[in-house]
């Protein structure tokens, strides 16, 4: 008989990023100012955490060109993740969700593809981390 694996638990909304991108962590910081129900979690996709939920959902976890959301038990990358993020936002962001689907998903994520080849170029890599409050740290798995 296999041995049966204990599903991880895990936020319902946890967006995965490249943790040593400045782009991606200013893109983070920017979640959690405008995520004022603070439904939104993190986890860099280089930890371990993401890498045992991740995979857990079938998905490559060293693939470090794409933001991951998952959202209630489903997988969205590329823009669909950003999107799905927009959504969930306080303000207008949500408007930005509603009309981001009106153009094609290969068009957005062409454009989504091209910044990430380029995000190390034109944003430079972090080798530290910021230093959270003890409030938007419990937002973080890793």
């Amino acid at each position: 008989m296999k041995p049966t694996s204990t599903p991880l638990q895990h936020p319902d909304n946890l967006l995965f990023f490249d943790g040593e991108c400045h782009m991606c962590n200013s893109a983070v910081q920017f979640v959690l100012k405008r995520d004022s129900s603070g439904a939104i979690h993190f986890a860099s996709l280089q930890s371990e955490t993401a890498k045992q939920i991740l995979s857990s959902h079938q998905y490559d976890a060293t693939q470090l060109s794409s933001v991951v959301f998952l959202a209630n038990g489903r997988l969205y990358t590329k823009s669909d993740a950003v999107l799905q993020v927009a959504r969930k936002l306080s303000g207008a962001w949500p408007l930005c969700f509603y009309l981001g689907r009106f153009l094609p998903r290969p068009a957005r994520d062409f454009i989504y593809d091209w910044v990430a080849r380029n995000r190390y170029r034109w944003f430079g890599k972090q080798e530290q981390c910021m230093l959270p409050t003890r409030a938007i740290k419990a937002r973080f798995l890793d």
